[in-house]
């Protein structure tokens, strides 16, 4: 609807916030179908998605820690397990888990599609109006979940976000280029939180659903949906150390990951290269057309190559003034693919 601050989503993939049922066909992307309304169902308090890739010497740890922490809870609960394309039996341990107990829902993908996709399908799979995100990996401690709800509930916020404390993580692979995407995500989307890495959050349905479509395709979930203005409030966490694993994150994922953050977030790269293109060789070109000019009257002699060196800049000028106006309607079609919302309404009093 044109008039409407939001853009409209598929109404299918909103519905499937509940328990969706998936369909597609052999080589094309799941399309979700309406989802069962579930009445008869108590909805849980919280849905807690967890991410697993490879993990089946933590696999059953991470069950049981899990369990344990919830039921110490003391709330009704569920926990939604995705497997991004196992191959090292984590997918059979899943299985397993989800016979002995119901509440342990498992997604398991076709393929290994990254940590963002699979995050993406666990919250969409998730039924309860708070859910709380984290890695398979038990660098996130379970005994925190209940922090996190507790801090989005007591503080009326609507997303609880991690900071990992004492991290344990190499300083130079991973601490040193953390802190500078965090750096460049804060002054991106303005909102001032310490540590945009950490997985382990919590956050209301009403923050993630307008964005719920944009979910995965962004790198950043935590950022993305606090860029529409959600309130948000941080929350020390305990990390633990990988045991006996190298992180994931090479150096050249973290180098892929800071050109995302520079072209998810910041929408006018090409604008801001071509003005400054188009004004350093205007400014350029004025200058040594002047000194050409100068040098012609005071010498009597014409300064050929200065004045050919002189329209060459200008030339580059005006290529700089074509590269910014591109740049606008590269950042118009970008807002069209992306369908962000134009705006997030908090509350109307009529």
């Amino acid at each position: 609807d044109p008039g409407c601050g939001v853009p409209t989503p598929r109404p299918a993939l909103f519905r499937a916030w509940y328990p969706p049922r998936v369909s597609a066909a052999a080589g094309e992307e799941a399309v979700l179908l309406p989802a069962e309304d579930g009445e008869g169902t108590a909805r849980p308090d919280v849905s807690v998605v967890v991410t697993v890739f490879n993990e089946a010497r933590n696999v059953d740890e991470l069950i049981e820690r899990l369990s344990t922490a919830l039921v110490a809870w003391g709330r009704p609960w569920e926990v939604v397990l995705v497997d991004d394309g196992s191959t090292d039996g984590s997918r059979a341990l899943l299985r397993a888990a989800h016979a002995r107990d119901p509440r342990f829902r498992i997604v398991l993908l076709k393929r290994n599609f990254g940590q963002h996709p699979a995050m993406a399908a666990g919250m969409i799979h998730a039924r309860a109006n708070i859910v709380v995100t984290m890695d398979g990996d038990l660098q996130n401690d379970p005994d925190d979940i209940g922090k996190l709800v507790a801090a989005l509930e007591d503080n009326g916020v609507e997303v609880a976000s991690g900071r990992r404390q004492a991290r344990a993580d190499a300083l130079m692979s991973r601490k040193l280029p953390s802190r500078a995407i965090n750096g460049m995500l804060r002054k991106l989307t303005t909102v001032e939180i310490s540590d945009y890495g950490c997985a382990f959050n919590a956050y209301r349905r009403s923050a993630i659903e307008p964005v719920l479509h944009r979910v995965g395709r962004q790198k950043f979930t935590k950022a993305l949906i606090l860029s529409t203005g959600a309130s948000v409030v941080e929350v020390d966490l305990k990390h633990h150390a990988r045991e006996g694993q190298k992180s994931r994150y090479s150096s050249m994922r973290l180098v892929r990951l800071a050109l995302h953050v520079l072209f998810g977030f910041w929408p006018q790269p090409i604008q801001w290269a071509g003005a400054v293109i188009a004004i350093v060789m205007t400014l350029a070109s004025l200058g040594l057309g002047t000194y050409a000019a100068i040098f012609w009257i005071a010498e009597a002699n014409f300064p050929g190559p200065t004045f050919l060196a002189a329209l060459i800049l200008g030339v580059l000028a005006v290529q700089g003034f074509i590269l910014a106006l591109l740049g606008e309607y590269v950042m118009r079609i970008q807002r069209d693919v992306e369908q962000r919302p134009l705006y997030v309404i908090d509350e109307v009093l009529e």
